[in-house]
Protein backbone atom coordinates (compact mmCIF):
# COMPACT_ATOMS: atom_id res chain seq x y z
CA UNK A 1 0.00 0.00 0.00
CA UNK A 2 1.32 3.45 -0.94
CA UNK A 3 0.60 6.47 1.26
CA UNK A 4 0.59 9.90 -0.40
CA UNK A 5 2.43 12.60 1.56
CA UNK A 6 0.81 15.97 0.86
CA UNK A 7 1.67 19.58 1.66
CA UNK A 8 -0.01 20.28 5.03
CA UNK A 9 -1.88 23.46 5.86
CA UNK A 10 0.69 25.66 7.64
CA UNK A 11 -1.14 28.96 8.14
CA UNK A 12 -4.25 30.86 7.16
CA UNK A 13 -2.49 33.12 4.61
CA UNK A 14 -0.10 30.53 3.15
CA UNK A 15 -1.25 29.02 -0.17
CA UNK A 16 1.95 27.40 -1.40
CA UNK A 17 5.35 26.20 -0.21
CA UNK A 18 8.75 25.52 -1.76
CA UNK A 19 10.59 22.22 -1.30
CA UNK A 20 13.86 23.43 0.25
CA UNK A 21 15.95 20.30 0.91
CA UNK A 22 15.37 16.56 0.94
CA UNK A 23 16.92 14.74 3.89
CA UNK A 24 16.26 11.39 2.21
CA UNK A 25 16.85 10.01 -1.29
CA UNK A 26 14.60 8.17 -3.70
CA UNK A 27 14.21 4.53 -2.62
CA UNK A 28 15.40 5.09 0.96
CA UNK A 29 13.69 3.20 3.76
CA UNK A 30 12.18 5.74 6.18
CA UNK A 31 10.75 5.35 9.67
CA UNK A 32 7.57 6.78 11.18
CA UNK A 33 7.94 10.50 12.10
CA UNK A 34 11.40 10.67 10.50
CA UNK A 35 11.98 14.09 8.88
CA UNK A 36 11.83 13.68 5.10
CA UNK A 37 12.34 17.24 3.86
CA UNK A 38 12.08 20.92 4.72
CA UNK A 39 9.33 23.14 3.27
CA UNK A 40 9.66 26.90 3.02
CA UNK A 41 6.77 29.36 2.99
CA UNK A 42 6.72 33.15 2.92
CA UNK A 43 6.85 33.16 6.73
CA UNK A 44 8.77 30.18 8.04
CA UNK A 45 10.46 26.85 7.35
CA UNK A 46 8.71 23.60 8.28
CA UNK A 47 9.83 19.99 8.57
CA UNK A 48 7.77 17.23 6.95
CA UNK A 49 7.76 13.99 9.01
CA UNK A 50 6.98 10.57 7.55
CA UNK A 51 3.42 9.38 8.19
CA UNK A 52 4.42 5.71 7.99
CA UNK A 53 7.39 3.37 7.74
CA UNK A 54 8.31 2.20 4.25
CA UNK A 55 10.13 2.97 1.01
CA UNK A 56 10.24 6.61 -0.12
CA UNK A 57 9.34 7.66 -3.67
CA UNK A 58 9.98 11.36 -4.30
CA UNK A 59 7.52 13.26 -6.51
CA UNK A 60 8.52 16.93 -6.01
CA UNK A 61 12.16 17.91 -6.39
CA UNK A 62 14.06 20.55 -4.45
CA UNK A 63 12.98 24.01 -5.58
CA UNK A 64 9.51 22.96 -6.72
CA UNK A 65 6.69 25.28 -5.61
CA UNK A 66 3.66 23.28 -4.47
CA UNK A 67 0.17 24.41 -3.46
CA UNK A 68 -1.34 23.31 -0.15
CA UNK A 69 -2.59 19.72 -0.49
CA UNK A 70 -0.29 18.78 -3.39
CA UNK A 71 1.52 15.43 -3.31
CA UNK A 72 5.19 15.72 -2.29
CA UNK A 73 6.09 12.03 -2.20
CA UNK A 74 4.68 8.58 -1.56
CA UNK A 75 5.67 5.95 1.00
CA UNK A 76 5.35 2.32 -0.01
CA UNK A 77 4.37 0.68 3.26
CA UNK A 78 6.47 -2.45 3.58
CA UNK A 79 4.48 -3.89 6.47
CA UNK A 80 1.21 -3.81 4.53
CA UNK A 81 2.77 -5.62 1.55
CA UNK A 82 4.42 -8.21 3.75
CA UNK A 83 1.13 -9.25 5.30
CA UNK A 84 -0.80 -9.36 2.03
CA UNK A 85 1.44 -11.85 0.15
CA UNK A 86 1.51 -14.21 3.14
CA UNK A 87 -1.57 -16.18 1.97
CA UNK A 88 -0.21 -16.22 -1.62
CA UNK A 89 2.32 -19.09 -1.10
CA UNK A 90 -0.56 -21.17 0.26
CA UNK A 91 -2.33 -20.77 -3.09
CA UNK A 92 0.79 -21.70 -5.05
CA UNK A 93 1.25 -24.88 -3.00
CA UNK A 94 -2.43 -25.64 -3.63
CA UNK A 95 -3.24 -25.56 0.05
CA UNK A 96 -7.06 -25.72 -0.03
CA UNK A 97 -7.71 -24.55 3.56
CA UNK A 98 -6.78 -20.99 2.44
CA UNK A 99 -10.39 -19.77 2.78
CA UNK A 100 -10.43 -20.83 6.44
CA UNK A 101 -8.29 -17.90 7.68
CA UNK A 102 -10.45 -15.56 5.58
CA UNK A 103 -13.60 -16.67 7.35
CA UNK A 104 -11.96 -16.67 10.77
CA UNK A 105 -10.50 -13.16 10.48
CA UNK A 106 -13.71 -11.11 10.49
CA UNK A 107 -15.31 -13.29 13.13
CA UNK A 108 -13.31 -11.99 16.08
CA UNK A 109 -12.95 -8.28 15.24
CA UNK A 110 -16.55 -7.94 14.16
CA UNK A 111 -17.63 -8.07 17.78
CA UNK A 112 -14.93 -5.55 18.75
CA UNK A 113 -15.68 -2.92 16.12
CA UNK A 114 -17.36 0.35 17.07
CA UNK A 115 -18.17 3.62 15.34
CA UNK A 116 -16.68 6.95 16.48
CA UNK A 117 -18.17 10.26 15.41
CA UNK A 118 -15.67 12.86 14.14
CA UNK A 119 -16.99 16.27 15.23
CA UNK A 120 -15.89 19.87 14.64
CA UNK A 121 -13.75 20.83 17.66
CA UNK A 122 -13.87 24.28 19.34
CA UNK A 123 -11.28 26.40 17.51
CA UNK A 124 -11.76 29.85 19.05
CA UNK A 125 -14.05 31.80 21.31
CA UNK A 126 -15.58 33.85 18.48
CA UNK A 127 -15.80 31.07 15.87
CA UNK A 128 -19.22 29.38 15.60
CA UNK A 129 -18.87 27.47 12.34
CA UNK A 130 -16.24 26.18 9.91
CA UNK A 131 -16.09 25.24 6.25
CA UNK A 132 -14.73 21.87 5.11
CA UNK A 133 -11.92 22.97 2.80
CA UNK A 134 -10.50 19.69 1.49
CA UNK A 135 -10.54 16.03 2.48
CA UNK A 136 -7.16 14.28 2.45
CA UNK A 137 -8.92 10.89 2.61
CA UNK A 138 -11.87 9.31 0.83
CA UNK A 139 -14.80 7.35 2.21
CA UNK A 140 -13.71 3.77 2.83
CA UNK A 141 -10.03 4.66 3.32
CA UNK A 142 -8.18 3.16 6.26
CA UNK A 143 -6.80 5.92 8.48
CA UNK A 144 -4.17 5.83 11.21
CA UNK A 145 -4.26 7.49 14.62
CA UNK A 146 -3.48 11.25 14.39
CA UNK A 147 -3.46 11.11 10.58
CA UNK A 148 -4.80 14.37 9.10
CA UNK A 149 -8.27 13.72 7.69
CA UNK A 150 -9.25 17.14 6.35
CA UNK A 151 -8.68 20.88 6.55
CA UNK A 152 -11.24 23.18 8.15
CA UNK A 153 -11.43 26.90 7.40
CA UNK A 154 -12.86 29.61 9.62
CA UNK A 155 -12.99 33.36 9.12
CA UNK A 156 -9.64 33.64 10.91
CA UNK A 157 -7.50 30.58 10.22
CA UNK A 158 -7.18 27.12 8.69
CA UNK A 159 -7.03 24.05 10.92
CA UNK A 160 -6.10 20.41 10.39
CA UNK A 161 -8.38 17.70 11.79
CA UNK A 162 -6.46 14.58 12.93
CA UNK A 163 -8.02 11.14 13.32
CA UNK A 164 -8.93 10.29 16.91
CA UNK A 165 -8.45 6.58 16.26
CA UNK A 166 -7.36 4.12 13.59
CA UNK A 167 -10.10 2.59 11.46
CA UNK A 168 -12.18 3.00 8.32
CA UNK A 169 -13.40 6.49 7.39
CA UNK A 170 -16.91 7.37 6.23
CA UNK A 171 -17.35 11.02 5.19
CA UNK A 172 -20.60 12.82 6.10
CA UNK A 173 -19.82 16.50 5.38
CA UNK A 174 -18.33 16.91 1.90
CA UNK A 175 -15.84 19.58 0.84
CA UNK A 176 -17.43 23.04 0.86
CA UNK A 177 -19.98 22.18 3.54
CA UNK A 178 -20.45 24.69 6.38
CA UNK A 179 -20.62 22.83 9.71
CA UNK A 180 -21.28 24.36 13.17
CA UNK A 181 -18.99 23.72 16.12
CA UNK A 182 -19.80 20.23 17.40
CA UNK A 183 -21.31 19.14 14.08
CA UNK A 184 -20.49 15.66 12.73
CA UNK A 185 -17.98 15.59 9.88
CA UNK A 186 -17.42 11.84 9.49
CA UNK A 187 -17.36 8.51 11.29
CA UNK A 188 -14.49 6.09 11.92
CA UNK A 189 -15.24 2.38 12.28
CA UNK A 190 -12.71 1.22 14.85
CA UNK A 191 -11.45 -2.37 15.00
CA UNK A 192 -9.84 -4.93 12.75
CA UNK A 193 -13.25 -6.00 11.48
CA UNK A 194 -13.27 -3.06 9.08
CA UNK A 195 -9.82 -3.91 7.74
CA UNK A 196 -9.91 -7.68 7.37
CA UNK A 197 -12.36 -7.66 4.44
CA UNK A 198 -9.56 -6.02 2.44
CA UNK A 199 -7.17 -8.73 3.57
CA UNK A 200 -9.76 -11.32 2.59
CA UNK A 201 -9.83 -9.97 -0.94
CA UNK A 202 -6.06 -9.81 -1.19
CA UNK A 203 -5.17 -13.54 -1.11
CA UNK A 204 -7.13 -14.60 -4.23
CA UNK A 205 -5.61 -11.72 -6.21
CA UNK A 206 -2.17 -11.63 -4.63
CA UNK A 207 -0.63 -13.63 -7.47
CA UNK A 208 -1.85 -11.01 -9.91
CA UNK A 209 -1.30 -7.89 -7.83
CA UNK A 210 2.30 -8.61 -6.88
CA UNK A 211 3.77 -8.47 -10.40
CA UNK A 212 1.65 -5.41 -11.30
CA UNK A 213 2.73 -3.34 -8.26
CA UNK A 214 6.43 -3.48 -9.08
CA UNK A 215 6.27 -1.83 -12.53
CA UNK A 216 3.95 0.90 -11.22
CA UNK A 217 6.39 1.99 -8.54
CA UNK A 218 9.26 1.69 -11.00
CA UNK A 219 7.68 3.72 -13.80
CA UNK A 220 6.23 6.38 -11.46
CA UNK A 221 2.87 7.93 -12.18
CA UNK A 222 4.63 11.32 -12.41
CA UNK A 223 6.16 10.52 -15.81
CA UNK A 224 5.47 13.31 -18.29
CA UNK A 225 3.66 15.46 -15.74
CA UNK A 226 5.04 18.90 -14.78
CA UNK A 227 5.38 20.13 -11.20
CA UNK A 228 3.14 23.12 -10.30
CA UNK A 229 6.06 25.53 -10.79
CA UNK A 230 6.99 23.90 -14.11
CA UNK A 231 3.39 23.99 -15.32
CA UNK A 232 3.22 27.73 -14.65
CA UNK A 233 6.41 28.39 -16.62
CA UNK A 234 5.25 26.22 -19.54
CA UNK A 235 1.93 28.08 -19.65
CA UNK A 236 3.73 31.42 -19.80
CA UNK A 237 5.94 30.14 -22.64
CA UNK A 238 3.03 28.53 -24.47
CA UNK A 239 4.73 25.14 -24.54
CA UNK A 240 2.80 21.89 -24.13
CA UNK A 241 4.04 19.43 -21.51
CA UNK A 242 4.17 16.72 -24.18
CA UNK A 243 6.99 18.65 -25.92
CA UNK A 244 9.26 18.57 -22.85
CA UNK A 245 11.35 15.64 -21.66
CA UNK A 246 11.23 15.31 -17.88
CA UNK A 247 14.47 14.73 -15.98
CA UNK A 248 12.88 14.46 -12.53
CA UNK A 249 12.04 11.38 -10.55
CA UNK A 250 10.14 8.93 -12.75
CA UNK A 251 10.28 11.31 -15.72
CA UNK A 252 8.57 14.21 -13.93
CA UNK A 253 8.99 17.62 -15.61
CA UNK A 254 10.86 19.87 -13.17
CA UNK A 255 11.13 23.64 -12.92
CA UNK A 256 14.60 23.53 -14.57
CA UNK A 257 13.20 21.46 -17.46
CA UNK A 258 10.50 24.09 -18.02
CA UNK A 259 12.95 27.00 -17.84
CA UNK A 260 15.26 25.33 -20.39
CA UNK A 261 12.42 24.31 -22.72
CA UNK A 262 12.14 26.12 -26.04
CA UNK A 263 9.04 26.27 -28.27
CA UNK A 264 9.22 23.95 -31.27
CA UNK A 265 10.17 25.80 -34.44
CA UNK A 266 7.64 25.19 -37.26
CA UNK A 267 10.26 25.78 -39.97
CA UNK A 268 12.85 23.01 -40.25
CA UNK A 269 14.31 23.38 -43.78
CA UNK A 270 15.59 26.99 -43.57
CA UNK A 271 18.67 27.09 -41.28
CA UNK A 272 20.17 30.06 -43.19
CA UNK A 273 17.55 32.67 -42.19
CA UNK A 274 17.81 31.46 -38.60
CA UNK A 275 21.43 32.60 -38.45
CA UNK A 276 20.74 36.12 -39.76
CA UNK A 277 18.80 37.47 -36.74
CA UNK A 278 21.66 36.48 -34.40
CA UNK A 279 23.96 39.43 -35.23
CA UNK A 280 21.06 41.86 -34.80
CA UNK A 281 20.23 40.58 -31.32
CA UNK A 282 23.90 40.60 -30.38
CA UNK A 283 24.32 44.24 -31.41
CA UNK A 284 21.19 45.42 -29.56
CA UNK A 285 21.49 43.62 -26.23
CA UNK A 286 18.24 44.92 -24.72
CA UNK A 287 16.30 42.42 -22.71
CA UNK A 288 13.94 41.95 -19.81
CA UNK A 289 13.15 39.03 -17.62
CA UNK A 290 10.01 37.93 -15.88
CA UNK A 291 10.00 36.43 -12.38
CA UNK A 292 7.09 35.02 -10.45
CA UNK A 293 6.25 37.08 -7.38
CA UNK A 294 7.29 35.17 -4.28
CA UNK A 295 4.75 34.10 -1.70
CA UNK A 296 6.27 36.53 0.80
CA UNK A 297 6.05 39.45 -1.63
CA UNK A 298 2.43 38.64 -2.53
CA UNK A 299 1.47 38.45 1.13
CA UNK A 300 3.25 41.71 1.97
CA UNK A 301 1.63 43.47 -0.99
CA UNK A 302 -1.83 42.28 -0.05
CA UNK A 303 -1.45 43.32 3.59
CA UNK A 304 -0.01 46.75 2.80
CA UNK A 305 -2.80 47.59 0.37
CA UNK A 306 -5.38 46.41 2.91
CA UNK A 307 -3.87 48.60 5.63
CA UNK A 308 -3.88 51.68 3.39
CA UNK A 309 -7.50 51.06 2.42
CA UNK A 310 -8.90 50.05 5.81
CA UNK A 311 -7.19 52.43 8.26
CA UNK A 312 -7.10 56.19 8.76
CA UNK A 313 -3.30 56.26 8.87
CA UNK A 314 -1.35 59.38 9.79
CA UNK A 315 2.30 59.93 10.73
CA UNK A 316 3.80 62.29 13.30
CA UNK A 317 7.52 63.05 13.59
CA UNK A 318 10.03 64.11 16.22
CA UNK A 319 13.79 64.05 16.70
CA UNK A 320 15.92 62.60 19.46
CA UNK A 321 19.35 63.59 20.72
CA UNK A 322 21.09 60.20 20.91
CA UNK A 323 24.18 61.45 22.76
CA UNK A 324 23.05 60.35 26.27
CA UNK A 325 22.29 56.82 25.09
CA UNK A 326 25.50 56.63 23.05
CA UNK A 327 27.58 57.87 25.99
CA UNK A 328 25.97 55.32 28.33
CA UNK A 329 26.49 52.58 25.80
CA UNK A 330 30.16 53.47 25.22
CA UNK A 331 30.85 53.55 28.96
CA UNK A 332 29.32 50.20 29.88
CA UNK A 333 29.19 48.10 26.69
CA UNK A 334 32.31 46.05 27.53
CA UNK A 335 31.20 45.22 31.09
CA UNK A 336 27.66 44.62 29.83
CA UNK A 337 28.83 42.03 27.31
CA UNK A 338 31.19 40.44 29.81
CA UNK A 339 28.38 39.92 32.31
CA UNK A 340 25.42 39.14 30.06
CA UNK A 341 27.14 37.58 27.04
CA UNK A 342 25.37 39.88 24.59
CA UNK A 343 26.14 43.29 23.13
CA UNK A 344 24.37 46.48 24.26
CA UNK A 345 22.60 47.98 21.25
CA UNK A 346 20.09 50.75 20.63
CA UNK A 347 17.11 48.43 20.19
CA UNK A 348 16.91 47.57 23.90
CA UNK A 349 16.70 51.26 24.86
CA UNK A 350 13.98 51.94 22.29
CA UNK A 351 12.01 48.85 23.27
CA UNK A 352 12.18 49.73 26.96
CA UNK A 353 11.16 53.34 26.29
CA UNK A 354 8.27 52.22 24.08
CA UNK A 355 6.99 49.84 26.78
CA UNK A 356 6.92 52.66 29.36
CA UNK A 357 5.11 54.98 26.94
CA UNK A 358 2.58 52.27 25.97
CA UNK A 359 1.58 51.86 29.62
CA UNK A 360 0.86 55.60 29.80
CA UNK A 361 -1.00 55.72 26.45
CA UNK A 362 -2.87 52.40 26.22
CA UNK A 363 -4.73 53.28 23.01
CA UNK A 364 -1.40 53.10 21.13
CA UNK A 365 -1.09 49.50 22.37
CA UNK A 366 -4.64 48.52 21.35
CA UNK A 367 -6.41 47.12 18.29
CA UNK A 368 -9.83 47.37 16.64
CA UNK A 369 -11.96 44.23 16.46
CA UNK A 370 -15.17 44.97 14.58
CA UNK A 371 -17.01 47.65 16.57
CA UNK A 372 -14.89 47.13 19.69
CA UNK A 373 -11.52 48.38 20.89
CA UNK A 374 -9.26 45.80 22.54
CA UNK A 375 -6.73 47.20 25.04
CA UNK A 376 -3.73 45.12 26.14
CA UNK A 377 -2.11 45.26 29.57
CA UNK A 378 1.05 43.65 28.18
CA UNK A 379 3.59 44.72 25.57
CA UNK A 380 4.40 42.18 22.85
CA UNK A 381 6.80 44.20 20.70
CA UNK A 382 7.21 43.20 17.05
CA UNK A 383 10.70 43.84 15.68
CA UNK A 384 11.08 44.24 11.91
CA UNK A 385 14.02 42.09 10.73
CA UNK A 386 15.43 41.85 7.21
CA UNK A 387 15.67 38.14 6.31
CA UNK A 388 17.13 36.58 3.14
CA UNK A 389 13.65 36.24 1.63
CA UNK A 390 12.32 39.61 2.77
CA UNK A 391 11.05 41.48 5.80
CA UNK A 392 9.74 39.44 8.73
CA UNK A 393 8.39 40.69 12.06
CA UNK A 394 9.10 38.36 15.02
CA UNK A 395 7.68 39.25 18.44
CA UNK A 396 9.37 39.86 21.82
CA UNK A 397 6.79 38.59 24.32
CA UNK A 398 6.15 40.55 27.55
CA UNK A 399 8.92 43.02 26.73
CA UNK A 400 7.81 45.27 29.61
CA UNK A 401 9.10 42.62 32.09
CA UNK A 402 12.50 42.16 30.44
CA UNK A 403 15.73 43.90 31.34
CA UNK A 404 17.96 45.52 28.73
CA UNK A 405 20.01 42.31 28.64
CA UNK A 406 16.87 40.20 28.24
CA UNK A 407 15.66 42.32 25.34
CA UNK A 408 19.05 42.19 23.61
CA UNK A 409 19.16 38.40 24.00
CA UNK A 410 15.71 38.06 22.42
CA UNK A 411 16.65 40.39 19.56
CA UNK A 412 19.74 38.32 18.79
CA UNK A 413 17.86 35.01 19.05
CA UNK A 414 15.07 36.12 16.74
CA UNK A 415 17.45 37.75 14.26
CA UNK A 416 19.50 34.54 13.96
CA UNK A 417 16.37 32.44 13.41
CA UNK A 418 15.15 34.94 10.80
CA UNK A 419 18.48 34.78 8.98
CA UNK A 420 18.29 30.96 8.93
CA UNK A 421 14.59 30.96 7.93
CA UNK A 422 13.73 29.05 11.13
CA UNK A 423 11.11 31.39 12.62
CA UNK A 424 7.86 29.67 13.56
CA UNK A 425 4.38 31.11 13.03
CA UNK A 426 3.98 31.54 16.78
CA UNK A 427 7.09 33.74 16.87
CA UNK A 428 5.68 36.06 14.21
CA UNK A 429 2.09 36.51 15.35
CA UNK A 430 0.36 38.31 18.21
CA UNK A 431 2.38 41.52 18.52
CA UNK A 432 0.73 44.64 19.96
CA UNK A 433 3.18 47.32 18.68
CA UNK A 434 5.96 47.34 16.07
CA UNK A 435 9.40 48.97 15.91
CA UNK A 436 11.18 49.16 12.56
CA UNK A 437 14.71 50.48 11.99
CA UNK A 438 15.27 51.83 8.50
CA UNK A 439 18.33 53.66 9.76
CA UNK A 440 20.49 50.56 9.38
CA UNK A 441 20.07 51.00 5.61
CA UNK A 442 20.72 54.76 5.73
CA UNK A 443 17.16 56.06 5.78
CA UNK A 444 16.90 59.63 7.11
CA UNK A 445 13.09 59.82 7.31
CA UNK A 446 10.14 57.65 6.29
CA UNK A 447 6.47 56.97 7.03
CA UNK A 448 6.24 53.31 8.12
CA UNK A 449 3.01 51.42 7.38
CA UNK A 450 1.04 49.97 10.30
CA UNK A 451 1.39 46.24 10.89
CA UNK A 452 -2.32 45.24 11.11
CA UNK A 453 -4.20 44.49 13.32
CA UNK A 454 -1.94 46.76 15.39
CA UNK A 455 -2.74 50.46 15.33
CA UNK A 456 0.72 52.06 15.53
CA UNK A 457 4.33 51.55 14.47
CA UNK A 458 7.53 53.42 15.43
CA UNK A 459 10.15 54.07 12.76
CA UNK A 460 13.81 54.60 13.71
CA UNK A 461 16.15 56.30 11.26
CA UNK A 462 19.76 57.13 10.59
CA UNK A 463 21.82 58.90 13.26
CA UNK A 464 23.38 62.04 11.76
CA UNK A 465 25.51 64.67 13.47
CA UNK A 466 23.80 68.04 13.08
CA UNK A 467 24.08 71.47 14.68
CA UNK A 468 21.39 72.00 17.34
CA UNK A 469 20.78 74.56 20.04
CA UNK A 470 21.32 73.33 23.63
CA UNK A 471 21.05 75.81 26.52
CA UNK A 472 21.41 78.73 24.11
CA UNK A 473 24.55 77.29 22.49
CA UNK A 474 24.95 75.79 19.03
CA UNK A 475 26.49 72.35 19.44
CA UNK A 476 26.99 69.27 17.24
CA UNK A 477 24.87 66.31 18.38
CA UNK A 478 24.02 62.87 16.96
CA UNK A 479 20.36 63.29 16.03
CA UNK A 480 17.77 60.75 14.90
CA UNK A 481 14.35 61.36 13.38
CA UNK A 482 11.52 59.26 14.82
CA UNK A 483 8.25 58.60 12.98
CA UNK A 484 5.05 57.27 14.55
CA UNK A 485 2.40 56.07 12.09
CA UNK A 486 -0.94 55.49 13.78
CA UNK A 487 -4.59 54.71 13.08
CA UNK A 488 -6.58 57.90 13.66
CA UNK A 489 -9.75 55.84 14.23
CA UNK A 490 -8.56 54.91 17.72
CA UNK A 491 -5.60 57.23 18.43
CA UNK A 492 -6.11 60.99 18.60
CA UNK A 493 -3.48 63.48 17.55
CA UNK A 494 -2.85 64.52 21.14
CA UNK A 495 -2.14 60.94 22.19
CA UNK A 496 0.15 60.21 19.24
CA UNK A 497 2.24 63.36 19.75
CA UNK A 498 2.38 62.85 23.54
CA UNK A 499 3.44 59.23 23.08
CA UNK A 500 6.31 60.21 20.80
CA UNK A 501 7.38 63.05 23.12
CA UNK A 502 7.44 60.59 26.03
CA UNK A 503 9.70 58.22 24.07
CA UNK A 504 11.97 61.17 23.25
CA UNK A 505 12.20 62.15 26.96
CA UNK A 506 13.13 58.62 28.03
CA UNK A 507 15.85 58.29 25.40
CA UNK A 508 17.38 61.71 26.02
CA UNK A 509 17.49 60.97 29.76
CA UNK A 510 17.97 57.16 30.01
CA UNK A 511 18.18 57.38 33.82
CA UNK A 512 14.37 57.68 33.71
CA UNK A 513 14.23 54.10 32.43
CA UNK A 514 16.18 52.85 35.44
CA UNK A 515 14.31 54.99 37.99
CA UNK A 516 10.88 54.43 36.36
CA UNK A 517 10.07 58.16 36.23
Amino acid sequence: MAIEMKVPAVGESITEVTVATWNKKEGDVVKLDEVLCELESDKATFELPAEAEGILHIVAKEGDVLPIGAVICTIEVVGAQATAPAPAPAVVVADSPAPAPVAAAPAVPAAESKVLEVKVPPVGESITEVTVSVWNKKSGDTVALDEVLCELESDKATFELPAESAGVLQIIAESGAVVPIGGILATITVGAGAITPQAAVTPPTSNVAAPVAAPVSGESYAAGHPSPAAAKILDEKGIAASQVAGTGVGGRITKDDAQNAQPAAPVTATPAPAASPAPASASDARGSRREKMSSLRKTVARRLVAVKNETAMLTTFNEVDMKPVMDLRSKYKDKFKEKHGVGLGFMSFFTKAVCVALKEFPSVNAKIDGDEMVFHDFCDISIAVSAPKGLVVPVIRNAENLSLAGIESEVVRLAVKARDNKLSLEEMTGGTFTITNGGVFGSMMSTPIINAPQVAILGMHNIVERPVVVDGQIVIRPMMYLALSYDHRIIDGRESVSFLVRVKQLLEDPARLLLDI
